[in-house]
């Protein structure tokens, strides 16, 4: 039996003739603008290779359109999973009733013949995805369906507002996903996963690390700035701090707001060892995919190319570009798109290159969803390295081999943050209690200031999520005991030690003990 598949609407080059299987639709380009459909969105193509136009309309409406890109690849693929449900039943998605939903969630979260059932977690994102659709269809004006199949009720949220929520939204739903990493955790799961290292400490024989000076300074901007992923991964060239002589151990650049969650501008801080990463891999790997792409002439066949002409300086810079067609354009650097982002290049000594920061082996710009593949890469090579024996990796409990995401990298900063916060306070500056008060009152709580450097619009958002394994603990009385500060590798030692006791006095922090480092470099 078919499936219900989903397709994108791929950017099309305005000039140049079509390939074959397009000959004759020379004016597709025009057609989908007639009709709205634009680049980037999803296609239903239903089992009878039809295309639902009634799902055209919602991916075109104002709701669908307000959608991050992750999220509407997300809505997208939860969607055809409930619709096959129902093309199983012979129905299609109008046609369905709360007892489908009902028995849908059963299928997805209870059924023992379902092989991979999913968590509350899943199920609520899938619910919210249904929500989307069936609120649209059902309003007044629309009227695609008879009535919204699923029932909901209001409820007040945190902050005032009256919702409609899901009556059927999972009871075992986590606050959220999180687990954290311990620096030296961190330092460990970079050597193995990235850099081709054995239990040893040593290079492995025969590693060939394709681009591994691109995901290691990739991963320690996101564990070093605490950026989510698409930030992270949309970043230009000239939008990452240089090097200077005389500078500090952090750096600041500064984010656009389009490519954040809250959709606002903000400030991001960065380690001068995590800078000097970026800028070895621009001198190195970045250098030489651009030269092989500008040689083999993949920059000729890149379908939209905006040549960036220049960038105003001031409060709020904007991008100048002209494409090939010989149209001009400028946008605020803080408004455009990681899509749009992807367009930009700029004129160099042997031709056209990209202004996208992170490039794959043939020179174009790296996806920002394709990191999540580099990370699966790097937790298989752990397992198969820190886990040697098959029983230790079916036991989590016994397994030494870290796990990484990229969203995991954000809560170790979070939780790194707060730990040095409080220590700078409570150890190193040996402030007396009516100083620390002072202190925060001019400066902030070290809470606070872990709020910003996350962006996070409400400190409940930081306190409850990110660090909640923290939240309820006497973090002065976990570092009393912590020693003296020192100075290079000694301050290092310090902070592994007291990283090391929060991890036992607190549950989903990943750390490697030397117990547990010895035995593996013993059993290598």
């Amino acid at each position: 039996m078919g499936k219900w598949r989903v397709f994108w609407v791929p950017a099309m080059a305005k000039a140049g003739s079509p390939g074959p299987v397009l000959a004759g639709w020379a004016d597709l380009t025009e057609r989908e603008e007639s009709v709205g459909v634009r680049p980037g969105d999803p296609i239903f193509l239903a089992p009878d290779y039809r295309v639902d136009e009634l799902l055209s309309l919602y991916v075109a409406s104002s709701p669908f359109r307000g959608y991050t890109t992750e999220t509407k690849r997300n809505y997208s693929t939860d969607g055809c999973l409930f619709f096959n449900f129902l093309w199983q039943r012979g129905k299609i998605w109008t046609q369905a009733m709360e007892s489908d939903v009902n028995d849908f969630q059963y299928w997805r979260q209870e059924s023992l013949d379902n092989p991979v059932r999913i968590g509350g977690n899943k199920w609520n994102r899938e619910m919210a995805a249904l929500m989307s659709l069936y609120t649209w269809a059902a309003k007044p004006g629309n009227a695609f369906v008879p009535r919204n199949p699923i029932p909901t009720h209001q409820v007040a949220s945190r902050y005032g507002q009256i919702v409609e929520v899901p009556d059927d939204r999972a009871k075992n739903a986590k606050a959220s996903n999180v687990h954290w990493l311990t620096p030296r955790t961190f330092r460990l799961w970079v050597d193995v996963g990235l850099r081709g290292r054995g239990a040893d400490g040593l290079r492995t024989p025969g590693w060939v690390g394709r681009l591994e000076d691109r995901n290691v300074a990739f991963v320690r901007l996101l564990t070093s700035s605490g950026l989510r992923r698409l930030e992270g991964a949309s970043l230009l060239t000239f939008e990452v701090p240089s090097l200077q002589l005389e500078g500090g151990r952090y750096y600041t650049g500064r984010l656009a707001a389009a490519v954040t969650r809250s959709k606002k501008a903000r400030t991001y801080y960065v380690e001068a060892g995590v800078v000097g990463d970026i800028e070895s891999y621009i001198d190195s790997s970045r250098a030489e995919a651009i030269r092989k792409a500008q040689a083999k002439g993949r920059y000729d066949d890149v379908k939209v190319m905006r040549l960036v002409t220049r960038v105003t300086r001031g409060p709020k810079p904007i991008v100048h570009w002209h494409d090939r067609d010989g149209v001009t354009g400028r946008v605020a650097l803080t408004d455009a798109l990681a899509e749009e982002r992807m367009t930009w290049y700029t004129e160099g000594p042997a031709g056209p290159e990209p202004l996208w920061l992170w490039l794959s082996e043939t020179g174009l710009p790296f996806q920002p969803h394709s990191w999540e593949n580099v990370f699966t890469s790097a937790n298989q090579r752990c397992q198969a390295v820190l886990d040697p024996e098959p029983e230790r990796r079916l036991d989590p409990h016994r397994s030494q081999a870290p796990y990484a995401t990229p969203h995991s990298c954000r809560h170790s900063f979070a939780l790194y943050m707060l730990v040095i916060l409080h220590h700078l306070l409570d150890q190193r500056m040996g402030l007396t209690p009516e100083e620390r008060r002072d202190y925060r009152l001019l400066y902030g709580d070290p809470w606070r200031m872990v709020q910003d450097l996350l962006g996070h619009k409400h400190i409940e958002t930081t306190r409850e999520r990110y660090l909640a394994p923290v939240a309820d603990l006497q973090l002065r009385s976990l570092l009393a005991t912590a020693p003296v500060a020192g100075q290079g590798q000694q301050a290092e030692q310090e902070m592994d030690d007291v990283f090391a006791r929060l991890a036992r006095e607190a549950e989903g922090i990943q750390d490697i003990d030397a117990k547990m480092q010895v035995s593996s470099r013993a059993a290598a």
